[in-house]
């Protein structure tokens, strides 16, 4: 029997949502179920995949469901405020999955100007191939999303905070504008997870996520997540789901559960390292400035306190000379990785350099580009916290940044 957590916790239900006692064995955790198929009475289920998930029966084929996927929807959407949940294989799975659901030829896609690097290259090539008409906007400025736009605007597609550049999106104003041209908004929340920003809760259609980031927490597990309003992911489900083939494999199910646990304490852990780092970047004398939400001295910092719990765990900062500080890195740092990805216990930096974004990923128009440098520069160094102590964090940063 489902526990009923009605009124209860955020932390409580990153612990106790959507798994229970396992009936035969009494188990506490969950048993990963790797079978790909399921017995069933005869006549209950069809040759036809499609016809299967329509059948009143609990699992059938492992492609259109199983235990350990239902157990992860169910904590997902219990944490975001959700009707329902669909997990996919990656966070790419995920957006691809909802935006050819959602979006037909002839239809208007509004996208970010500044996007994970897969939604730009998704929205530009794969997108537009098949009809779908795309542009951008600076989703952090509202005039600048009216005027982008169109009858046929179908879709606006936003981020808070932006990856890679940290700038923020006033989430209920934009469901707003997106709403009153009859037009649904998403929302991608990997930066922030519901522990941070619940953007259905603010008026979003849709929230994505990489569960592979913050939400597992331990970079071993690809995961990606749509929630939202109970049919249109009952119909996710039913038809991206099924025949793009994205199923998040049980043993990722598994993991990524195990990793929403510590969901709450891992990420009021990362925004207070991430305070300290940021403060300290602030005072170097070699740093020229860092964007993190928890500082004043961000932009947005006002919308930051109003829409977010906590700062989160994301850093971008500008040095004196990025080239030779880039360079000597490797050598430098004894604590952080140079590596992609982000969210996870060991503390990760990247570069992001204007340039090659903008001729590898974004290729904005010189309007948007001209924003895109206004807050970003010729590039900058994304940080990603961990869970080390903060300290040693600015001591490792503090040898790098002393080459320069």
């Amino acid at each position: 029997m489902e526990r009923d957590l009605a009124g209860m916790g955020f932390d409580t239900i990153a612990v106790h949502g959507g798994v229970n006692l396992d009936p035969s064995t009494g188990a506490i955790g969950p048993h990963i179920a790797t079978s790909t198929n399921f017995a069933a009475e005869y006549g209950s289920i069809g040759f036809s995949a499609e016809a299967t998930v329509e059948e009143e029966v609990p699992f059938a084929y492992a492609r259109e469901g199983h235990p350990n996927a239902v157990q992860l929807e169910r904590k997902l959407a219990l944490l975001e405020g959700a009707e329902s949940a669909v997990v996919f294989a990656t966070g790419m799975a995920a957006i691809s999955g909802l935006m050819l659901q959602v979006l037909s030829p002839g239809d208007h896609l509004l996208v970010s100007d500044v996007s994970y690097a897969g939604t730009a290259e998704l929205a530009r090539g794969a997108l537009r191939a098949l009809g779908i008409e795309v542009s951008v906007a600076d989703m952090s400025d509202l005039d600048d999303v009216r005027a982008a736009l169109r009858p046929n605007t179908r879709l606006v597609h936003a981020e808070t905070p932006c990856n890679p550049s940290l700038k923020l999106v006033d989430i209920r104003a934009l469901a707003d504008v997106a709403h009153r041209h009859g037009a649904e908004l998403c929302v991608d929340g990997t930066f922030s997870t519901p522990a941070v920003t619940r953007p259905l809760l603010l008026g979003a259609d849709y929230v994505v996520h990489s569960l592979t980031k913050y939400m597992g927490g331990h970079g071993d597990a690809l995961g990606g997540a749509v929630l939202g309003r109970a049919e249109p992911m009952d119909r996710l489900r039913r038809e991206a789901g099924v025949h793009l083939g994205a199923t998040l494999s049980a043993f990722n199910c598994w993991l990524i559960l195990r990793g929403l646990e510590t969901l709450p304490i891992r990420m009021a852990a990362y925004a207070r390292g991430a305070t300290q780092v940021a403060r300290f970047l602030e005072n170097h004398r070699q740093v020229v400035s860092v964007r993190y939400p928890g500082l004043p001295s961000h932009p947005q910092h006002a919308l930051a306190e109003r829409q977010m719990n906590s700062p989160s765990g994301m850093i971008a900062f500008t040095v004196t000379d990025h080239e030779r500080f880039g360079r000597g890195l490797k050598e430098q740092l004894r604590v952080i990785y140079f590596a992609a990805s982000l969210g996870l216990s060991r503390s990760l930096i990247l570069e992001a350099r204007t340039a090659d974004l903008q001729r590898t990923t974004f290729k904005l128009d010189e309007a948007h580009l001209r924003r895109y440098r206004q807050w970003a520069g010729d590039g900058f160094f994304r940080l990603s916290i961990g869970l080390e102590d903060p300290q040693d964090l600015c001591d490792d940063l503090d040898r790098a940044l002393s080459v320069l």
